[in-house]
């Protein structure tokens, strides 16, 4: 690695993305009025002055951003994640740990001041974000590897994104919370509601096309891609757009969070089953359009699919009996008893092991040969653990139990226990499928191949933005229920 290299591909292309992220950062900034706090750092009160800090600041911050993806993918969805997680640790190692004790107070790692800090937050992933795209955009330019959308996948990611809206929509309607998704704009009736929603997953799913213009080779990938695309979406449409849209201005503030909670799932929901629908879609067009070849190394479809299913019906067992230990200590199985008509914890326990078995099989279908090391199946396990807490304790167990989904903040933070049990369970999950999954090699492969092919693929793997998705599923499951809980 040469210097020269660095500087060209990192550092400048980096500050100058930094730059644009900090003219996003610093607009939301003077909205709020906070940018007299950051002029503080100089021993100055003026907006016009801490507005200079900021950018000064977010340069620098962005150079470093340069530096950190500049042997990456220069593809624009595995930079945006990349983004977001730097915008979120930035969040912890600027307003809750370098300014206070640049302003000479003490480290700010309580949940009251994280709760106080919660708008820094949304601005600093949209920062992270801004960042990401701005940076992908001058690499291609210097580079001249820029090339027009692919029209097809951005009408597949539209319809991907027109079909996840409608069902979330119907799930919405028959619960009577579809209004809750456009009470920050303008709109009255159900056919309003719906015209917002409908338009809102087109372009998030022409967006999630843009950003992903070729589908992975694991529908669990862009399952959890979509899910943390699904949170984007929540700060930038919930608590950003509709507000300005609807006149109501910047409310970042911790109570319109807190009010607009019960969309946060629609939100995920929704890019799950968008990230799903168009790595789909585009299976299914190579499947009917183009010349691929299979790889004569690899097992068929068939034997793979059953060898997956027999591997995550394991984990999941496994994963079940160590989720049982949160679920006795906090009394739960009794209520999962009530799914089969009965209240005995002995029957909850049994319906809990069937429950966690038929997850683990779908891990095992929708992630098979992505677990390369213990880190990735840790943090697909986690990562999809997470996606279960929002999907099950929130949204499809009431619904099974005849009530509508407790989508608010209250039940959320009281469910923290279990998103706990959903994180053990996930990552249980994830570890146990790995080894099963890595002591298997087929006879007619030797063992040195298969192992220099995991290798290899480990190795592109962390090129991708997988690392940055695990880090920021457990960043939202750490933060959320905390700083927004009472």
């Amino acid at each position: 690695m040469k210097g020269s290299e660095v500087i060209r591909d990192g550092l400048w292309p980096g500050a100058l993305a930094g730059l644009f992220g900090g003219l996003v950062f610093g607009a939301a900034m003077s909205e709020l009025g906070v940018l007299p706090t950051v002029a503080s750092l100089v021993r100055a009160d003026s907006a016009a002055v801490g507005f200079a800090v900021h950018m000064v600041i977010a340069a620098l911050v962005g150079a470093g951003f340069g530096l950190l993806v500049w042997h990456q993918q220069v593809a624009a969805g595995e930079t945006f994640f990349w983004g977001l997680t730097y915008g979120t640790l930035w969040w912890f190692l600027g307003p809750l740990t370098l300014m206070p004790l640049l302003l000479g107070g003490g480290l700010a790692w309580d949940v009251g001041s994280a709760r106080e800090a919660f708008p820094s937050l949304l601005g600093h992933l949209l920062y992270g974000a801004a960042t990401g795209l701005a940076l992908v955009a001058i690499r291609r330019t210097w580079s001249g590897e820029g090339g027009r959308p692919r029209r097809g996948a951005v009408l597949r990611g539209a319809l991907a994104g027109l079909l996840g809206a409608w069902l979330l929509g119907r799930m919405l309607q028959g619960q009577d919370r579809l209004m809750a998704f456009s009470t920050a704009m303008p709109v009255h009736t159900h056919r309003g509601a719906w015209l917002v929603l409908l338009a809102t997953g087109v372009l998030a799913g022409a967006g999630f096309a843009l950003l992903f213009p070729r589908r992975t080779d694991s529908s669990g990938v862009s399952l959890i891609r979509g899910t943390l695309y699904g949170f984007f979406w929540w700060v930038v449409g919930a608590l950003t757009l509709m507000p300005l849209i609807g006149g109501a201005g910047l409310t970042w503030s911790l109570e319109a969070a807190r009010a607009n909670f019960a969309t946060f799932p629609g939100y995920v929901l929704f890019g799950a089953t968008l990230g799903l629908l168009y790595q789909w879609f585009a299976a299914m067009a190579d499947l009917l359009f183009s010349d691929m070849i299979a790889d004569p190394h690899q097992e068929g479809v068939g034997a793979e699919g059953l060898r997956a299913i027999g591997r995550g019906a394991v984990s999941g067992l496994m994963g079940g009996l160590i989720f049982t230990v949160v679920m006795v200590r906090v009394g739960f199985l009794p209520t999962v008893a009530r799914l089969v008509g009965s209240t005995s914890p002995l029957t909850g326990f049994l319906a809990h092991l069937v429950i966690a078995d038929l997850i683990g099989v779908s891990y095992g279908v929708l992630f098979r040969r992505q677990s390369y090391d213990i880190g990735s199946a840790l943090g697909w396990g986690v990562a999809y653990g997470f996606f279960w807490w929002i999907l099950g304790p929130l949204t499809l167990l009431p619904i099974l139990l005849g009530a509508p989904p407790r989508w608010t903040v209250e039940v959320a933070a009281g469910l923290t226990a279990s998103l706990v049990g959903h994180l053990a369970y996930g990552a249980a999950v994830g570890i146990t499928f790995h080894r099963l999954e890595a002591r298997y090699n087929p006879w007619w492969v030797p063992r040195s191949t298969a192992e220099a092919a995991r290798a290899a693929r480990r190795k592109q793997q962390v090129a991708t933005s997988a690392p940055a998705l695990w880090a920021l599923v457990v960043t939202i499951a750490l933060t959320l229920p905390v700083v927004l809980g009472r």
